[in-house]
């Protein structure tokens, strides 16, 4: 019989991500965040090949970021509406972690293998901020998705792309529970 880490698997069974709206400062310092980005680059990663980096945007260029969202949001003809909500995961941000997919080309390793591991450093520097006690969150959107917004936001070459933008901070408050997928109904067991 395996020998269980209980505190580990209660974590996971309980976690909850906190509404990036809801993050105040402070935020980790840069020394705070480095066990939480290491935590994350532990993900698997098919053959080794490491398809991710890390941006960390601190307070500082929340503001520039906005900006350059409502000019995104302008040249791409978005309502007011969806230039709002996007702009204001700038405007509320105490820190972000955008996780960037590094695509390689290497004939051994499939392109979608590499945006899986990029998934999966996503939820495991979110699931490593919640248990250092932060508040975080996964984000994303269509300015995420935009290769000239993230080219000049984020300096990100031809092969890169946004995976995900983990926020971080104090939680203000702990959210409800929300509904959880029923997993008997969303598994199918092989006997034969």
């Amino acid at each position: 019989m395996p020998t269980a880490n209980t505190a580990a698997l209660d974590f996971l069974l309980n976690r909850r991500s906190r509404p990036a709206k809801t993050l105040v400062a402070p935020a980790p310092t840069r020394g705070e965040l480095a066990p939480i980005l290491t935590a994350a680059a532990r993900s698997p990663d098919h053959g080794m090949t490491v398809p991710f980096r890390f941006i960390v945007v601190e307070k500082t260029a929340m503001g520039r970021l906005s900006q350059m969202v409502e000019q995104a949001g302008a040249r791409l003809g978005k309502s007011e509406t969806d230039i709002t909500k996007a702009r204001s995961q700038f405007d509320q941000g105490q820190l972000a972690v955008a996780v960037v997919e590094v695509q390689q080309d290497t004939p051994k390793i499939p392109a979608i293998e590499m945006t899986y591991a990029a998934g999966a450093v996503c939820l495991s520097l979110l699931n490593a901020a919640l248990a250092s006690g932060w508040g975080a969150n996964w984000l994303s959107g269509w300015h995420s998705h935009d290769p000239q917004f993230c080219q000049e936001a984020f300096d990100l070459a031809e092969n890169e792309r946004i995976a995900g933008l983990i926020y971080l901070g104090t939680q203000s408050h702990i959210p409800s529970e929300r509904p959880r997928p029923d997993v008997a109904a969303i598994t199918r067991w092989i006997t034969t």
